[in-house]
């Protein structure tokens, strides 16, 4: 979570601490052994923003991203924000080599391509748009506040927690124009601030 930030961790504790049984899973500075185990272990994996290249990359020196694959496959609810929802998918749209681009090597558990901070960072949408016309593999994108939901790898919905957060499917057509196809968003209130 955020490069194992010591701000971020205490956040996480502070909010969801009264709300369920949380841990989280440094690297940095390991302590788990058995990654399998804890993984699986979790009703919930969220996963918080940051890098999201570096993000991977630490996690396949460490095994975390198999380890996360068997805790999925396994029944484990995966979730998160920013890198932590792009991660999900084969690639997609990323800041984290500066400047936005192209980012090649998700997880790769949903297939496709991801845009996040679709209406946050007003540089997303058309990064994504030359992107996917340029060859990127299809996907889909969500504006601050929106989320997707899929299962087994399906979209199911999109949810929100403001009224104007939305999701798009965005393709490139037989014409080499890229389609962006508003999906329906149930929103589901207002985010409650702390």
């Amino acid at each position: 979570m955020a490069g194992d930030s010591d701000r971020m961790i205490a956040l996480f504790y502070t909010w969801l601490g009264p709300r369920c049984r949380p841990t989280h899973l440094p690297l940095f500075n390991r302590r788990h052994d058995d990654l399998d185990a804890l993984l699986r272990a979790q009703d919930v994996i969220y996963v918080g923003g940051g890098n999201t290249a570096n993000m991977l990359a630490v996690w396949r020196v460490h095994g975390v991203d198999a380890a996360l694959r068997r805790a999925y496959e396994s029944g484990v609810v995966l979730a998160g924000v920013s890198a932590g929802a792009l991660c999900w998918f084969a690639g997609g749209v990323t800041d984290s080599f500066g400047g936005l681009g192209r980012l090649d090597d998700g997880l790769g558990f949903i297939d496709g391509t991801m845009s996040p901070h679709y209406d946050g960072d007003p540089g997303r949408r058309p990064a994504y748009h030359a992107l996917v016309a340029d060859g990127m593999p299809a996907g889909y994108a969500a504006d601050d506040g929106c989320a997707l939901h899929f299962v087994d790898g399906a979209l199911h919905q999109a949810v929100s927690s403001r009224p104007d957060a939305r999701a798009f499917r965005v393709k490139r057509a037989p014409d080499g124009a890229v389609v962006e196809t508003p999906l329906p968003t149930r929103f589901l209130g207002a985010a409650t601030a702390r």
